[in-house]
């Protein structure tokens, strides 16, 4: 084993002193009526758990992946499985995802690389069924590969179009055999540098005529889960096709793609598109397109995608503010898209970065609730739109009011009295005394 310095990590409480112990994680706690592993189902990300090894762009790996095995073989793709299976069970985490070739090494012949998912995937099958851990979701790698330099969907190669769509194709094929509740579009390279070389309106609907295939297919063999599409703004394009959520959301329904995607939001890319985690939640469910969640945190002082396990309790509590707002996840849940830190290169850093992240956002469900029964955030707002209710903008909503009518209420009135104050300082002072109180 390769975690074998841990059993099963418990739940402790906030005052125990234990590294390996849950402090605010409680899966069979009550909250708002439902066990928190319901509100909760974390997921293990296969590709930072067992792959990210502490390389960045300056210097070579600080931390040994290889699971006692030779990098680059079977051997250690299945080492990967038991190592992964073993963590997941030990911290009682119910879901994975996954990239293809998170899974096995890419093989210079795309046949052969299939053969060995195929191979691959049955092991994992197998330890799924002994374990009762699922697949949240899967995807295909679409940007590591030299081929995939200009983008997959974007790419302005139809033989590098073909190449996407046989990932695709497959990636799908092992989301239905693993059982995935959602395939993933993360649009790694589907963006452009410069317009000199660029002609954006075919390269976008060439991206939305492979998402539509790719519907097509998915459906006819059975799967039945959320297309997710998981934006961000940059890095490493210049521009990338999805930007934010809002930008999302309008090539889907340009692209008559509305019905069958839903948004995958994570909290460091929201933070690269110069908005907080919030609003990119907010704008995703006001548009029933919230599907899932990377549960991350990106560093203000960085400029790139940091991948950071979530510390921040004011970020989760108010993520999780808008999810129980929102009704909950569907088919979607809290994919721990995270890495340790360069020089947390230890089997046991590993488990700390785990606890860490789901410590947090148990600690955000709790904060959440407490703001929901509180209900003064909620009643504030409620009576700051309360103008609307009645007179003259009730018959704004109703539609029964033109133009004129409103410039005849204006002329009327002569002055118009300043709006009610936002009060944000009051508010914030509420969320502080909710949250420590």
């Amino acid at each position: 084993m390769y975690f074998d310095f841990i059993n099963k990590v418990p739940y402790e409480g906030a005052k125990s002193k234990n590294p390996f112990s849950f402090k605010f994680y409680n899966a069979d706690q009550i909250v708002l009526g439902k066990p928190m592993r319901e509100h909760l189902p974390f997921a293990m990300a296969w590709w930072h758990a067992l792959g990210a090894d502490g390389v960045d762009m300056f210097g070579k790996s600080t931390a040994d992946k290889s699971f006692g095995a030779p990098a680059g073989t079977m051997e250690h793709a299945r080492a990967k499985v038991n190592a992964g299976f073993e963590l997941m069970q030990k911290l009682g985490i119910e879901y994975f995802c996954f990239h293809d070739v998170d899974l096995v090494p890419e093989a210079a012949d795309i046949n052969e690389t299939n053969d060995r998912l195929d191979q691959i995937s049955d092991y994992i099958l197998a330890k799924m069924r002994e374990t009762g851990i699922r697949c949240l979701w899967g995807t295909a790698n679409m940007f590591s590969n030299p081929r995939y330099m200009n983008g997959a969907g974007s790419s302005n190669s139809a033989q590098v179009y073909c190449f996407a769509a046989a990932q695709i194709k497959k990636a799908l094929d092992l989301t239905v055999k693993l059982g995935g509740r959602g395939y993933v579009f993360w649009g790694g390279r589907e963006g452009y540098d410069t317009l000199l070389n660029t002609d954006v309106r075919f390269e976008q609907e060439n991206i939305a005529r492979l998402m539509r295939m790719a519907v097509d297919y998915g459906r006819s063999i059975g799967f039945q889960g959320d297309f997710l599409i998981e934006p961000k703004p940059k890095e490493p394009m210049k521009h990338q096709y999805d930007f934010d959520a809002a930008t999302a959301i309008g090539f889907l329904r340009e692209h008559g793609l509305d019905q069958d995607f839903k948004l995958n939001i994570e909290a460091n890319h929201a933070i690269l598109a110069g908005h907080d985690f919030r609003h990119e939640l907010r704008i995703a469910a006001m548009n029933g397109m919230l599907g899932s969640i990377d549960a991350n945190q990106g560093d203000m002082l960085l400029g790139w995608d940091t991948d950071e396990f979530p510390f921040n309790a004011y970020d989760a509590t108010l993520c999780m503010y808008e999810v129980l707002k929102a009704g909950g996840l569907k088919n979607g849940g809290f994919n721990f898209d995270a890495k340790n830190r360069r020089p947390s290169n230890t089997r046991e850093d590993i488990v700390h970065g785990f606890i860490l992240g789901m410590d947090t956002f148990a600690l955000g469900l709790l904060n959440a609730a407490k703001l929901i029964e509180d209900n003064r955030l909620d009643a504030f707002v409620k009576e700051r739109y309360a103008s609307f209710n009645t007179g003259i903008g009730k018959k704004i909503l109703d539609g029964t009011a033109t133009l004129q009518d409103l410039s005849e209420h204006a002329c009327r009135l002569g002055q118009c009295e300043m709006p009610s104050s936002g009060n944000q300082e009051y508010l914030e002072s509420v969320l502080n005394s909710v949250l420590f109180g």
